[in-house]
């Protein structure tokens, strides 16, 4: 299944924004819920199971001057096998944000369910003088079961220069995924990426047990959380999108 979705935002003149674009098709739906504090709220509603293997999804976001919108997901996207031969599965999105817009990604879980072969990525360019908030997560399998195989990647600019590059596969592809070198037996873990005009990133810090760390980028432009947990209600405590630290994050 081919899906793709567009969301572009627009400020509407009185301090809120609204949007002039809001299409999609399935599995890929988009709906508006409101406003929240001058921000519009809107859901990526899944009219189908999946992503399954063969689906190429892809999800378009500009947000221009003036405009403010945060982003959800009704539900976790699980990652499914599909018919042998069907390829990978792909979950695409593309988003720019201009300078004195914001855009805050604060989606769902992926789950890479058994069995398998799906890619996530996000490609990211966001102008100097916005405000961004991207967070990832990726739950490894569903309960008490291996997961198949999944890539996460995310490409992040900023003011024109290179801001994050990360990548984290897992599953039997990946050899030494669940080991101490990268989830050391957590099966869930994800990053939350603030960028805030103005506001200097905290210092380099990591819990003494070492599954949350933050880090600066870009000389104190942007703070970089990572996380791993047992489960996604702990790894969702831990990467929750706050100016400040919230309980347990700070050492």
């Amino acid at each position: 299944m081919r899906s793709v979705a567009r969301l572009v935002a627009r400020p509407d003149g009185r301090g809120g924004t609204r949007l002039t674009e809001l299409a999609g098709e399935p599995p890929l739906l988009l709906r508006q819920t409101g406003h929240r504090d001058g921000v519009a709220e809107v859901y990526v509603v899944g009219a189908a199971a999946g992503p399954l293997a063969g689906d190429d999804l892809r999800l378009e976001v500009e947000v221009t001057a003036g405009a403010a919108v945060r982003v959800h997901t009704v539900a976790a996207s699980v990652a499914l096998p599909g018919r042998p031969g069907a390829g990978r599965s792909r979950m695409l999105v593309r988003a720019r944000v201009d300078a004195g817009a914001a855009l805050h990604w604060l989606p769902e879980q992926t789950v890479a369910a058994a069995g398998c072969a799906h890619h996530a990525e996000s490609w990211v360019e966001s102008a100097e003088g916005a405000v961004l908030t991207w967070r990832d997560e990726l739950v490894c399998g569903r309960y008490a079961e291996r997961p198949g195989d999944a890539v996460v990647h995310t490409h992040v600019d900023h003011a024109g220069a290179p801001l994050l590059r990360q990548s984290l596969a897992v599953g039997p592809s990946a050899p030494g995924w669940d080991g101490a070198a990268v989830l050391g037996g957590a099966v869930a873990t994800g990053s939350l990426l603030l960028v805030r005009p103005g506001r200097v990133a905290g210092p380099p810090w990591v819990r003494p047990d070492g599954t949350v760390a933050r880090l600066p980028l870009a000389g104190g432009l942007a703070d970089l959380w990572t996380a791993t947990a047992p489960d996604a209600h702990l790894l969702r405590e831990l990467l929750s999108p706050a100016e400040a630290d919230p309980p347990g994050r700070s050492g």
